[in-house]
């Protein structure tokens, strides 16, 4: 009797896999709790191929359309290009484009399309993290990275009261590192990023114009246009 049922297994397997001959599959034999013989495709499943990620070789920043007025990405990323997205992005969150430009000498030497091992991105190397509260979507886009990172930028020198050491230090490693050591952490790479990002700024010929960065919070007295005396820190 058993050896009918295997037979008739066989037969409605039909070419599929008969004998094991004609196709790649290999058919086992087993027998059930019941007893009953089963054949079924013993090779383990093909692994899906995974196409590997192209690597981004050009980098696009949006240039406005003369006639149309529409954003268009004809214009490829070239040194002027990224300094003009520096000095608009400096002027848009107060801070000295100086300090922005040497940010990104030192994080990423201009390169767009840097990647480091951590992860961080473009030309200011955003961590994810940090993208998504700026509200990045594309952290390789050159204007939208610059924007972000200035304005990270400037809210750390918020935070700590204009002290470029820490607001450097937590550009680096975060501020909650910063907080935790209350002051620069003692990681090397951090010490040696603030030094270089300051000898960067603070050398000759590179436009710093310190007054725009100090002490944000500082409350200032101004004089509105009804001649009233208006106290801020905005």
């Amino acid at each position: 009797m058993l050896r009918r049922v295997a037979v008739t297994t066989c037969i409605s397997l039909g070419a599929l896999a008969f004998c094991a001959h004609s196709a790649s599959a290999q058919i086992v034999k087993i027998v059930d709790s019941s007893g009953r013989p089963e054949f079924i495709n013993a090779n383990p499943p093909v692994p899906l191929k995974r196409s590997k990620p192209k690597p981004r070789t050009t980098i696009y920043m949006p240039a406005e359309s003369s006639l149309s007025g529409r954003p268009t990405l004809a214009m490829k990323i070239d040194r002027e290009g990224a300094e003009k997205l520096v000095r608009e992005a400096a002027d848009r969150h107060r801070i000295d484009p100086a300090l922005v430009r040497a940010v990104i000498e030192t994080e990423s030497n201009w390169n767009p399309g840097a990647v480091s091992a951590k992860g961080a991105m473009g030309l200011m190397q955003l961590i994810p993290t940090t993208a998504i509260r700026m509200g990045v979507s594309d952290a390789f886009s050159p204007k939208q990275n610059i924007d972000a990172g200035t304005l990270y930028l400037r809210k750390l020198l918020e935070r700590y009261n204009g002290n470029l050491d820490l607001a450097l230090a937590a550009y680096n490693a975060g501020e909650g590192a910063v907080d935790r050591a209350r002051g620069i952490p003692a990681f090397r790479e951090t010490r040696d990023y603030v030094q270089k990002v300051q000898e960067v700024y603070f050398r000759p010929g590179s436009g710093r114009a310190s007054d725009l960065w100090v002490n944000f919070r500082a409350i200032r007295k101004d004089v509105d246009a009804s001649g009233h005396t208006v106290f801020t820190n905005q």
